[in-house]
């Protein structure tokens, strides 16, 4: 059955940004004195909420408090997102589904504010017919703000489909009926993903070619 209303993650999954991610991670542990990491290690072990992530990382409490690192890390994020790319096929599959008459929605883990202002930076905002952030920078989780955009639109579970790169974005999609499509390109290693049970591919044309998607006509 063709779907009816996309809701898409936006970091990693549209926007390609764990590079970023690694990078200035890899900044704070030199100035502590510790090794850096490296990709395969950020995707094998990048969860929600990210506080489990730093967790992994082993930072001292005590001495970094999550609240502070975070503010760090968002502070050097945003001094650099810029210089980020929509992954290759973004805006086609966006441009494809929006003739379509597809509802697409964003929702993020991204602080609200900053959400508008990144989609509007790479003139996305045609597409979208509402961008969904949080109210912090502390990325906790989606499901709340999910459930919440679920029960307000006039959708059966089976006309949704949420379109993520993170077991997360899996979670998600099962807290609101949703069927799931992983995209292997970012920010969890593509073994995590296929454990979920969910169709895993490998690019957003990939996605475009085999999903098929219908025009709202429940007004």
């Amino acid at each position: 059955m063709a779907y009816k209303h996309v809701i898409w993650d936006w970091n990693g999954t549209l926007m390609d940004d764990g590079w970023l991610c690694v990078e200035i991670m890899n900044r704070f542990l030199t100035r502590r004195g510790r090794p850096k990491i490296g990709m395969d290690f950020y995707r094998a072990h990048f969860q929600f909420p990210v506080k489990r992530y730093y967790e992994a990382l082993e930072f001292d409490e005590a001495i970094d408090p999550f609240e502070q690192i975070s503010h760090e890390f968002i502070a050097a994020y945003e001094a650099q997102k810029r210089e980020c790319g929509l992954y290759p096929g973004a805006k086609d599959v966006l441009s494809q589904w929006h003739a379509a008459g597809v509802e697409q929605v964003i929702l993020s883990a991204y602080r609200q504010p900053l959400l508008i202002e990144i989609i509007d930076f790479y003139g996305l905002n045609g597409y979208f017919d509402r961008l969904i952030g949080l109210d912090n920078i502390y990325a906790e989780g989606k499901t709340g703000n999910a459930q919440l955009h679920a029960a307000s639109i006039p959708h059966a579970p089976h006309e949704l489909l949420l379109i993520g790169d993170t077991v997360h974005d899996f979670e998600v999609a099962e807290a609101i009926g949703a069927d799931c499509v992983l995209v292997a390109h970012g920010h969890n290693a593509p073994d995590r993903l296929r454990a979920t049970g969910a169709m895993v591919v490998e690019s957003l044309a990939e996605v475009a070619a085999r999903i098929p998607v219908e025009k709202n006509t429940d007004g």
